[in-house]
């Protein structure tokens, strides 16, 4: 009786009450529901202490314990955020840091003479504002995720000086990028007229292409080193395997992912003709600054005058030589060409815009409701970026996770699909050990719980993905 007599009262209140109620339990129903998942999978990482028998010949016992506990500090650590991050969003509603923040950036255009009118530059203080608390709230966690976890089991590679400089120049660029691309779109919003869903989605969509494009080439640079691939070898079979599949290859860089840590992989990017394939150099044996490092430390290569940066990278040398051979290398490349030629890479992009096409046909359906913004403490304004705000990521966040799950689902197939591609490019065998390397170079866990793996994982497990391969396995 008195669950009912509660529902019975929360219908009887005002609709902004009823909206922000909603709201709230929900983003509480989903931490609760993901905490639940997590601590199934914790119990697998505290019990499982010995090596299954079906992985006995995949991974020996001290790399098993190893990952065991870095899967388990990991845990904990995304325990402690997650809750932190819940708490952080339940305050900032319950009292109201969203309009407190649109008064305070409305302060700031006051005192650069700019008057509530002004709605747009309002807008992008008030996104400058807001990412910036995300940023600064954020700090804390991401030092403590690098320079403790990160670094105690042998993965962070960076020192405090190069992760603030990259952290400054990620806030830099994101705002470079973010502020001129939302106050175009809010101005598209303001003087589309009935249409404007139609003309907002296309500046979308416009947008992701550009930034897609151009990532790799200006974008990712900033970060860090792209060399191309040296000739040689591997950079030919590389070239002799693109073209075998058609694989419009124009260039081959190596990045060097090992400035900020160990951890390996590997991208193709660009349109039409134009494909480039991007290697990180912890993926490459041959290449690996991590390899050198460890040669260096034994005594067994001397480092040339003036190569690396010590004030940047730190050598970190816990992990034992890692990387794949060039067979195992275009076994992994095999199976991202796969996604190219199996069209998962337009099938992603033609869901992501269907999903976005409809997201601003539902928002232009929403924008005129006076009760969602009251929800929110807006009562006597409707600001548009706010109305954005409100609709994409608090009215849509039932919607958003059953989407996520499906994507999540939809993403294990790809991955099965494109492992059975290498297979087909007589890459099977190569492929079965480079991703035995990769998930010891990386730490990975080989056991999951069955109900946390189905949610979370947009690969298959180790298992289930050496058992496809192992049917038509090479000689």
């Amino acid at each position: 009786m008195g669950m009912w007599a509660s529902l019975d009262a929360m219908w009887e209140m005002p609709t902004e009450k009823r909206i922000f109620g909603a709201v709230l339990l929900f983003s509480w129903t989903v931490y609760l529901w993901e905490t639940f998942l997590a601590q199934r999978q914790r119990r697998i990482y505290k019990t499982t202490t010995h090596v299954p028998l079906e992985l006995g010949q995949i991974m020996d016992s001290e790399t098993f314990e190893k990952s065991r506990l870095y899967q388990l500090d990991k845990s904990t650590f995304s325990f402690w955020s997650g809750l932190y991050s819940e708490i952080e969003g339940t305050l900032i509603l319950l009292f109201g840091g969203i309009p407190y923040l649109w008064r305070l950036s409305g302060r700031f255009c006051g005192y650069a003479g700019f008057g509530p009118e002004y709605e747009i530059t309002q807008s992008l203080v008030f996104l400058l504002l807001a990412t910036l608390f995300s940023a600064l709230t954020g700090l804390p966690w991401s030092l403590y995720n690098t320079f403790v976890i990160e670094e105690k089991h042998g993965f962070n590679q960076q020192t405090l000086g190069f992760f603030m400089k990259d952290a400054v120049k990620k806030f830099i660029v994101t705002q470079c990028i973010l502020l001129p691309v939302s106050s175009l779109l809010l101005y598209i919003i303001k003087i589309g007229g009935d249409y404007f869903f139609i003309y907002a989605w296309l500046f979308t969509l416009v947008v992701s292409l550009v930034l897609v494009t151009i990532y790799a080439d200006y974008i990712a640079p900033l970060f860090d080193k792209f060399t191309p691939l040296p000739e040689g070898k591997l950079k030919q079979e590389i070239e002799v395997m693109a073209k075998s599949i058609d694989f419009p290859l124009t260039k081959v860089y190596v990045v060097e992912g090992s400035k900020r840590s160990s951890h390996s992989n590997a991208y193709f990017y660009g349109f039409f003709k134009n494909k480039r394939i991007v290697l990180f150099d912890t993926l490459l044996e041959e290449y690996s600054v991590l390899n050198k490092a460890i040669l260096e430390e034994s005594g067994m290569e001397a480092r040339k005058d003036g190569e690396g940066d010590s004030e940047e990278v730190k050598p970190n040398v816990k992990n034992k030589k890692q990387g794949c051979k060039n067979e195992e290398v275009l076994a992994v490349l095999g199976h991202e060409l796969g996604h190219w030629k199996l069209g998962h890479t337009v099938k992603n992009i033609i869901i992501s815009q269907m999903n976005s096409f409809l997201c601003f046909f539902l928002f232009a359906v929403l924008i005129g409701r006076k009760e969602l913004f009251s929800a929110f403490g807006f009562y006597n304004s409707q600001p548009t970026l706010i109305g954005l705000l409100i609709i994409f990521q608090f009215i849509f966040s039932p919607y958003n996770e059953v989407l996520s799950f499906c994507l999540t689902v939809l993403s294990r197939r790809f991955e099965f699909q494109a492992d059975a591609f290498a297979k087909k490019l007589g890459k099977a065998k190569d492929l079965y050990s480079a991703l035995i390397k990769l998930n010891k170079d990386n730490l990975g866990f080989p056991v999951s719980d069955w109900l946390f793996s189905m949610w979370h994982y947009s690969h298959p497990p180790l298992l289930e993905r050496l058992q496809a391969l192992e049917n038509s396995k090479q000689d």
